[in-house]
């Protein structure tokens, strides 16, 4: 096996573990070293094992691996501080947040968005306006005929996804401020 490509001794190990066709399956870092080829491999197989309903723990620090492959992520340092999807994790830090890009200036717009019930934070920032709100999708039609009432010649509208990365540091700050 020495002679072997890091990926197939990565490999290797995984292939034993299923031999006995488990059911929980636990995976320390299993694209740790690997190129990307062999990354997508790796979470391909681990993809086909969930679907298949075997439970896995996935235990890595590649944060976006986890975004993409996790039902469910657990974060840790030096004891759980939270679980939960990715998805509500990114609410729960973040909210909701929807950027209106706008030819123009966009902090004339603010008392306009900033004015409306659901929206529960505006900043404006080189042409754009940033707005947290709990339901773009009930509540972007109103915010466009608002703002187009207002004036404003909007560009285009878009949701601000925060990675997983970012939701574990802004986590870690968390915890160390409070």
């Amino acid at each position: 096996m020495g002679d072997c490509s890091r990926g197939v001794r990565q490999a290797l190990p995984i292939a034993r573990a299923l031999l006995h066709e488990p059911r929980v399956l636990f995976l320390d870092e299993p694209t740790a070293a690997l190129d990307p080829e062999a990354s997508r491999l790796v979470h391909d197989f681990i993809t086909e094992l969930k679907g298949q309903g075997r439970t896995i723990f996935l235990c890595t620090h590649n944060l976006d691996e986890a975004d993409r492959l996790c039902d469910r992520v657990a974060v840790f340092k030096t004891h759980l501080r939270v679980v939960d999807t990715p998805g509500k994790l990114r609410r729960q830090v973040y909210g909701r947040q929807v950027v209106f890009h706008l030819r123009g200036a966009a902090e004339a717009f603010l008392p306009v968005a900033g004015g409306l019930p659901f929206i529960t934070e505006a900043t404006a920032e080189a042409g754009k306006l940033v707005l947290t709100l709990d339901d773009p999708e009930a509540h972007n039609p109103d915010l466009v005929r608002a703002l187009v009432a207002a004036g404003a010649d909007i560009q285009f509208v878009g949701e601000l996804r925060y990675s997983l990365e970012d939701v574990y540091l802004q986590l870690m700050k968390d915890s160390a401020d409070g």
